[in-house]
């Protein structure tokens, strides 16, 4: 009976160390895993940022920087509001004239609804 007492014991300390290694690989899995998925991060944020200076330099090649773009388009609008004052000061005698002419041509008609 002992001998079966001692084997029932040794079976259940084996069960009880083969528990204690399968959790420690699943501590370990989980550890691996998790590494695995920091290493991942990093490596995609150091991509993005990467990319990202590519696109500046992409968009400082091709556009020129934002002061310069904003500069052209003041410059470009400017030169807008100038072309359109020389225009209306050019054109504004004879549309005032036009203008006084409409209003002083008074030409008294009766209205077409009305009845005598």
């Amino acid at each position: 009976m002992a001998s079966q007492t001692s084997g029932i014991q040794a079976l259940l300390a084996a069960e009880k160390r083969a528990a204690e290694k399968v959790s420690d690989a699943r501590k370990r899995k989980a550890k691996r895993l998790k590494q695995a998925k920091e290493e991942a991060q990093d490596e995609i944020e150091k991509y993005r940022k990467e990319r990202e200076r590519q696109f500046r330099e992409f968009e400082a090649k091709h556009m020129g920087s934002k002061e310069g773009v904003a500069a052209k388009i003041d410059q470009d609008t400017k030169r807008r509001i100038d072309e359109m004052n020389r225009a209306v000061q050019t054109q504004k005698e004879s549309v005032i004239v036009d203008v006084l002419n409409l209003v002083y041509d008074i030409r008294p008609e009766l209205h077409k609804n009305f009845r005598m």
